[in-house]
């Protein structure tokens, strides 16, 4: 099977939901926290495929918590070939992807979802597609480490993702404060270690 071509991608958030309406977009992947409704935003979107997903943007349990499983990255995996069949003969295809601020769950499946597509692009050049399309992107690292496995990129998902958090620091600094009010200091780790390394 082709891979989808993936040209036309939008990461976004709900609140900006309604402003892509009337771009075309053809194929949706939703990530919510559980429990939370479809967003009425898609009811002026054109017919579209959509699916959702639901886990919280965590990387470690908690109360009350649900983790990225890899059976959510796996789920992701199968909504990218059912996406490559649907756009094979159809040079207009645009993806949306959203989580609730459209910076973390969304920016992970879009990168496993490039990673997946694009074989043989190299780790690096992935994150920096996801950067063009988002640039506040910082990939949730568990379901990256999950994409990782599944996709057969030993490690290297990973270690260029760090790469892309010690970037992201550098322009915004004021992001390790709250990744650690967070519960997310493992991935700040990670930024420390690429930046060293």
């Amino acid at each position: 099977m082709r891979p989808a071509p993936l040209s036309l991608v939008t990461i976004c958030g709900l609140e900006e939901l309604a402003d892509h309406s009337a771009r075309g977009v053809t194929h949706v992947l939703s990530i919510l926290d559980p429990d939370w409704p479809e967003p009425e935003d898609f009811w002026s979107y054109d017919p579209h495929h959509r699916t959702t997903l639901h886990f919280h943007d965590v990387i470690g349990p908690g109360p009350s918590l649900v983790l990225p499983r890899r059976e959510h990255v796996a789920a992701i995996l199968d909504f990218g070939r059912a996406l490559a069949a649907d756009t094979s003969a159809q040079d207009d295809a645009h993806l949306l992807v959203h989580c609730h601020m459209g910076v973390s769950r969304s920016s992970a499946a879009v990168a496993m979802l490039l990673a997946q597509a694009h074989a043989d692009e190299d780790e690096d050049g992935i994150f920096a597609r996801v950067l063009e399309v988002r640039a506040q992107a910082w990939p949730n690292s568990l379901m990256i480490a999950f994409a990782d496995e599944l996709l057969g990129r030993d490690g290297r998902l990973t270690a260029a993702l760090a790469r892309l958090y010690a970037v992201q620091l550098g322009k915004r600094p004021a992001i390790e404060r709250f990744m650690h009010q967070h519960d997310r200091s493992r991935e700040i780790d990670m930024a420390r270690a690429a930046e060293q390394g």
